[in-house]
């Protein structure tokens, strides 16, 4: 794993420890093949590596490894291979299932962990929020951010919860209702009939008609309520201590299982203030990052903040410039854009703009996530966006036109603002063209940043809308996680489109030009050229982008040039 400046090069495999085959040890036996020797430096492994509960994996009950997934045996394996790994840390959220919150569940007031997560009230104490400070919240949901917790004593408190949460109840039984005065035991059946029906029927408890036994309403509910069990993911509370000591302790952790990257996951919905917007708040998410990019130092880690936020609004280059890596969420657009209307300039403009402003990035075409959209707009002005908001638009259509599907967000009044992303295979979203992905995958190879490679695009998975229907409303996102069976896999391997990217992969992993620097020729619009230099080594590609055929030339230095040509 070279580095260059401090900054890491390679490639980056991507994958969720069950992406191929049943555990992670399968993943790793396909890096073992000699069809990829020497074409991934690093491998992020999704977070249900760690035991989780909800959202793929990013609902984090501990940092501990995932017996199902994952072992000890299989980082030995990965350092054998000379890969290093990138992991995510979840900073914004902890499941409810963590030991943090089961202790405050269990000794509420006297837990250890009460100020652990964000008490509501106490943060809007002693007034509450004004209807001014909750227009200006940023959403991930409709309604307030809230999930009411019962404490030991029988309180409702309401915690922060900015992106999910549940509250179920078990079915109750007549010896549940053993301490409750009743006349008759048909009476108590009956009782346990009428709860039971509201919780099968998910009607609210409040709304249970009693009828005759109205006078017992309070003391049947309270033992309803003592049952209720949580799916969520709690807001951490940031101003208590106990959380950097955790954030601490999980930075060694990730460290010592072979960590070289960290992703902060929904690092900018940390910091919370009366007043402000609670994403990326300013000067204190500042504060909060420096505090962890000290700690990660001491762990010999890199961080990469995840920010997604429009072109315009300028997040990116502010947090580049603290000295972060960031992900670049602007290149899948621009590259289907590219592709679709044979156009060259949107994304030499942003090429320009990492170059001329030092940006260090990831890049990626297809990911666990959407493709994004949000982040190519502009700050408002009519030409502030990588892309017009008629050509956003458009790309848009075209991607849902081939199958994709469509991520909102919200403001406080449950109603849609903005499309966040749009899921999708990448190559789907290309039409399903083999030659449209491997020249997406060759100008990925030569930009700029890291290019991280997700596991069903080197496979040119397509859309799996059987997978987005079984997960209803939340499920849109199983349209591009497809589990590969390790059959198909081999059979996989012999296609030409899988060989060809496999091909180029290994160029950039592998070749010491691409530990040099990036030259962007002057070319016709339609028409993309870039060369990377270093010493006497260089590779060039240049790619039609209304052909979408493309050829790559590559020489070491000693004069024996070689070829790559899929024109």
């Amino acid at each position: 794993m070279p580095a260059n400046d401090g900054v890491f090069q390679g490639v980056i495999f991507n994958a969720y420890p069950d992406s191929i085959g049943k555990r992670l040890s399968d993943s790793i036996s396909l890096l073992k093949k000699p069809q990829l020797e020497g074409a991934f430096s690093y491998f992020y492994v999704l977070p249900t590596f760690f035991h989780s509960d909800l959202d793929r994996g990013f609902s984090i009950i501990d940092y501990d490894i995932e017996e199902e997934m994952a072992s000890a045996d299989d980082l030995k394996d990965l350092e054998a291979l000379g890969i290093g790994l990138k992991f995510d840390l979840v900073l914004n959220h902890l499941s409810v299932g963590s030991p943090q919150f089961h202790d405050m569940l269990e000794k509420g007031d006297q837990s250890e962990f009460k100020d652990f997560f964000i008490d509501w009230n106490e943060f809007w104490a002693p007034d509450g929020p004004s209807e001014d400070e909750l227009d200006k919240l940023f959403m991930r949901k409709p309604g307030l951010p809230i999930l009411y917790v019962r404490f030991p004593d029988g309180s409702e408190r309401p915690y922060w919860n900015t992106f999910y949460q549940e509250v179920n109840y078990p079915e109750i039984t007549p010896e549940d209702l053993a301490g409750v005065d009743h006349p008759q035991p048909w009476q108590c059946a009956a009782m346990v009939d009428m709860v039971n029906t509201a919780i099968r029927e998910k009607t609210p408890l409040s709304e249970i008609d009693f009828g005759a036994f109205e006078e017992l309403r309070d003391k049947v509910l309270d033992i309803v309520e003592s049952k209720r069990s949580y799916l969520g993911q709690m807001d951490l509370n940031a101003r208590s201590e106990k959380v950097w000591e955790f954030y601490a302790a999980t930075l060694k952790k990730l460290a010592g299982y072979g960590a070289r990257l960290i992703r902060l996951d929904a690092f900018a919905y940390l910091h919370k203030e009366r007043g402000e917007r609670n994403f990326f708040n300013k000067p204190g998410t500042w504060d909060y990052l420096a505090r962890l990019k000290g700690m990660a130092d001491d762990c010999g880690l890199k961080l990469l903040p995840e920010i997604h936020a429009a072109y315009g609004e300028g997040l990116h280059e502010e947090v580049a410039g603290q000295g972060f890596l960031i992900y670049d969420f602007f290149f899948p657009g621009l590259v289907i854009d590219a592709l679709d209307r044979g156009v060259s300039e949107p994304l030499r403009h942003w090429i320009a703009d990492i170059q001329e402003k030092d940006i260090k990035t990831v890049n990626m075409l297809g990911c666990h996530d959407g493709i994004p959209v949000l982040d190519l707009r502009g700050d408002g002005t009519a030409d502030g966006g990588l892309l017009s908001d008629d050509e956003i638009e458009a790309v848009m259509n075209r991607i849902v036109e081939r199958g994709g599907r469509v991520k909102n967000l919200f403001g406080p009044d449950g109603k849609k603002i903005a499309y966040y992303q749009v899921n999708a295979t990448f190559y789907s979203a290309l039409g399903e063209s083999d030659r449209k992905l491997l020249i997406a995958r060759a100008i990925q190879m030569f930009m700029p940043g890291l290019p991280q490679v997700w596991y069903l695009d080197l496979f040119a998975g397509k859309n799996d809308y059987a997978a987005a229907d079984r997960g209803g409303t939340g499920g849109h996102k199983e349209i591009n996680r497809t589990a590969l069976d390790l059959d198909d896999i081999e059979a996989d391997l012999e296609r030409p489109v899988v060989r060809d990217q496999l091909k180029l992969m290994r160029l950039r992993n592998t070749f010491p030009a691409f530990a040099g620097r990036l030259v962007v020729e002057p070319s016709e619009s339609h028409h993309l050229t870039m060369i990377w230099i270093n010493g006497p080594a260089y590779a060039r590609l240049d790619a039609d982008l209304r052909t979408h055929g493309f050829v790559v030339t590559y020489d070491a230095g000693d004069g024996r040039e070689k070829t790559i040509d899929r024109r």
